[in-house]
């Protein structure tokens, strides 16, 4: 009679600078798109938990906000501080790299990972490195700075090696339970979800045209039978922003409604009513009472 193997459970950070493919890398993992994506760097606000199920194991992702000093103010030092907090309560961290590119905002996330707790270097775009000498040189040159546990290379973008990052993580995990349904993909709530959705099309249809100083904020989100009625307020910092989110004759807006609307019946699996329109609230970005709404002091 042989032992049942034991089963792992555990929480798993992933950290890297701005735009470095941290959310693609985990909506990836678990299969899933629950944590947005965008070229525009800092994108991700809060951390998002994604869950990921096998048959002798259960992770627990946490998506952090991209460490980053380019941009002050409160906003900022709230996101670097959940960078911070996430890696104080996690049984493994994955630091993220893009192939070829070590740069000093890179150095300044290194700085914070912890000594002892498990890291895992995972370099991301694996397309970037020309041939395999090229790209060992540059894994000698980053694992040279720190003692890491393990190191892999992945495409996060095209699902690539993903079985191998997670063979890599498995043995860091503890043995433990699953602490939530195997069917279960995050926990957050539908309304946290929708927020998302729309904050994504904002990012990906005004790219840098918008700045740093936006959120979403969910101002009605109810059931109506089978009919998901949702009300979205768009917040800017400035009266001139809103007609850069509003677009010509309304069509921008439009369209990113259209699109984030479809983007929620196909992940709640139901029809959706969605209203979102643009608000100014000025000063919102450096007002850390408000900060507090948004889970982010």
């Amino acid at each position: 009679m042989t032992d049942t193997p034991q089963f792992h459970c555990g929480f798993v950070a992933i950290v890297g600078r701005p735009n470095v493919g941290k959310s693609t890398l985990m909506n990836h993992l678990i299969g899933q798109k629950i944590s947005i994506t965008s070229k525009k760097s800092q994108t991700t606000r809060h951390r998002v938990t994604g869950i990921h199920t096998e048959d002798t194991a259960q992770f627990v992702f946490v998506d952090t906000p991209g460490f980053q000093t380019y941009h002050k103010g409160a906003l900022n030092e709230a996101l670097n501080k959940s960078v911070k907090d996430s890696l104080g309560s996690v049984d493994c961290v994955l630091f993220l790299l893009e192939a070829m590119r070590f740069t000093s905002a890179d150095k300044e996330v290194m700085a914070l990972l912890p000594k002892k707790t498990p890291v895992i270097l995972v370099v991301n775009k694996l397309d970037k490195a020309k041939d395999r000498l090229t790209l060992q040189a540059f894994i000698d040159e980053v694992t040279a700075e720190f003692e890491f546990a393990g190191v892999e290379v992945v495409s996060a973008k095209h699902g690539q090696r993903l079985a191998e990052l997670l063979d890599q993580v498995r043995p860091h995990l503890p043995e433990s339970m699953p602490l939530y349904p195997e069917d279960m993909v995050t926990d957050k709530n539908e309304r946290f979800l929708a927020a998302e959705i729309v904050r994504e099309k904002l990012f990906r249809y005004l790219g840098e045209e918008l700045p740093y100083e936006m959120n979403v904020e969910v101002e009605m989100f109810e059931m109506d039978g089978a009919l998901r009625r949702i009300h979205i307020a768009v917040l800017v910092d400035k009266e001139h922003q809103k007609p850069i989110v509003i677009g010509k004759a309304g069509e921008k807006l439009k369209k990113i409604s259209t699109e984030a609307r479809l983007d929620m019946e196909k992940l709640f699996d139901g029809k959706v009513f969605l209203q979102v329109w643009v608000k100014v609230k000025s000063g919102w970005a450096d007002d850390v009472r408000f900060l507090r709404e948004f889970g982010l002091d």
